[in-house]
């Protein structure tokens, strides 16, 4: 499993072989050098577990070193040892396995650090010792005529085509993980793009949602101020009508008093009665202009807000366009990091 460290990057040492590299094309390109070399090979990983089939295995390897339980054991070793120095050193290491033949191991090395190995070799750079391989058919309890003609039917080459061999393997092994690496990369930074603007889109639209209903609040609220516009007008209308009362009482406390005047000391209780409805039209006259000029106070509040209102709606509807236009073009860019990431997997 792939992971990645406090800073987001990949973490190299969770990365196995196949995560960088593909296996099947791996596993051609050793079967096709191992034939054309005659030189034996196999990958593995950084625990020496075999991630590939081994390529043109000797018989003296594969049906009878390996056949016994120490020959297994000692080529393990063997192998490990040789993977270990080639990673220490960065580059090939050629060197004489366990049971005298000539092996190699080329590091797959990331950064620096391994991914694992591959293994080649299982070749003489000269005519095998027989008393060396019967004494190892003799430690591992196989026949030594058996072991000693199988070692005879190993190939024989040279120093320099086994290194050459080894830094062909290490070369193209490293490029082609550094390609895949670079691969996963951006398979990676573009998938986390595409989460990113997906999070982006779904918030944008959500803003966009929110923005449209905030410009319908907004028409709904200057209906509403339209609303209280009208009904000031409305108490205006009454107010004037009010005055115009105030004024027919005034008057007509007025005409009263003038006959209580004239009747004498009968019309006095009269004339009291009509003083008082003079005095009641005076301040009902005075309440209403007070609350006329209120109103009218109240009238120009609301043209402000009205004017306000209006400039805010229209600011909001530009921003509602705007956000869904961001919206848009944010889901065009997270279409084109979908294609993206998806030909960095291709790869």
């Amino acid at each position: 499993m792939i992971k990645k460290n406090i800073t987001g990057e990949i973490d190299i040492d969770s990365l196995e072989i196949s995560d960088v590299m593909d296996l099947n094309t791996l596993q051609k390109f050793q079967d096709n050098f191992a034939s054309s070399m005659g030189i034996a090979s196999v990958t593995v990983d950084r625990n020496g577990t075999p991630v590939t089939k081994p390529s043109s295995y000797t018989n003296i390897c594969s049906n009878l070193t390996q056949s016994t339980t120490t020959g297994k054991s000692r080529c393990a070793e063997s192998h490990k040892k040789g993977g270990e120095e080639a990673t220490r050193l960065g580059k090939p290491f050629v060197y004489t396995c366990h049971s005298g033949l000539i092996d190699f191991a080329a590091p797959i090395l990331l950064n620096g650090k391994s991914l694992g190995t591959i293994l080649g070799g299982q070749v003489l750079f000269s005519a095998p010792v027989e008393s060396n391989f019967r004494k190892t058919a003799k430690e591992l309890g196989l026949d030594g005529d058996e072991y000693v003609q199988a070692a005879n039917a190993v190939k024989e080459t040279g120093e320099k085509n086994v290194q050459a061999g080894a830094e062909v393997l290490f070369i193209v092994a490293n490029a082609l993980v550094k390609i895949g690496y670079e691969g996963l990369l951006v398979s990676t930074v573009t998938s986390d793009l595409s989460d990113n603007f997906s999070q982006i889109s779904a918030t944008m639209e959500e803003l966009a949602a929110s923005s449209i209903n905030v410009s319908n609040n907004q028409h709904v609220l200057n209906d509403e101020i339209i609303r209280v516009k009208d009904i000031s007008k409305e108490i205006n209308t009454i107010l004037e009508s009010i005055k115009s009362i105030a004024d027919s009482t005034r008057m007509l406390g007025l005409n009263a008093a003038i006959e209580a005047a004239r009747a004498g000391e009968a019309g006095k209780g009269f004339g009291v009665v009509a003083t008082e409805i003079r005095a009641l039209s005076v301040s009902s006259k005075e309440t209403a202009l007070t609350i006329s000029e209120l109103t009218k106070k109240i009238q120009d509040s609301v043209d402000k807000t009205l004017e306000t209102a209006n400039s805010t709606l229209e600011t909001t509807e530009q921003q509602t366009a705007a956000i869904q236009e961001v919206t848009s073009n944010i889901q065009e860019v997270s279409v084109l990091a979908d294609s993206l990431n998806e030909l960095a997997k291709s790869k």
